[in-house]
């Protein structure tokens, strides 16, 4: 009986070591290792087309969010301004140099901002 027993455990075994080497055979086949590189790309194409998905979804909101706050959405209207002028057109005003007097000496003055200099 031992014997039956030990014979059927060894023939389990050998089964079961065949049967695994023949899978491992064949996923290192080139076929094989093509087509599991291939569902790789694919999987990767995947997630890449989610991720820009979710950029996409998260740039339209935050737009959605400035115009809100800008007043671009159409929840802030413009006054009409006069007849026959166009909105929104803004007119240049003359205006004085700004100068800085001669008494003004203290490190607490503001000297004007010059656009020539670099900042």
């Amino acid at each position: 009986m031992r014997r039956i027993f030990w014979m059927a455990v060894g023939a389990g075994a050998t089964v079961w070591t065949v049967n695994k080497a023949n899978r491992l055979a064949r996923s290192i086949t080139p076929g094989s290792l093509a087509d599991t590189a291939a569902q790789g790309a694919v999987e990767l194409g995947g997630a890449v087309r989610s991720f820009a998905g979710e950029v996409r979804a998260g740039m339209l909101q935050r737009e959605l969010e400035l115009n809100r706050q800008l007043g671009l959405d159409g929840s802030v209207l413009a006054l009409p301004g006069p007849p026959g002028k166009p909105v929104l057109r803004g007119t240049a005003s003359s205006a004085k140099p700004f100068e800085i007097s001669p008494a003004a000496t203290s490190t607490t003055d503001i000297a004007p901002y010059n656009r020539n200099e670099d900042h």
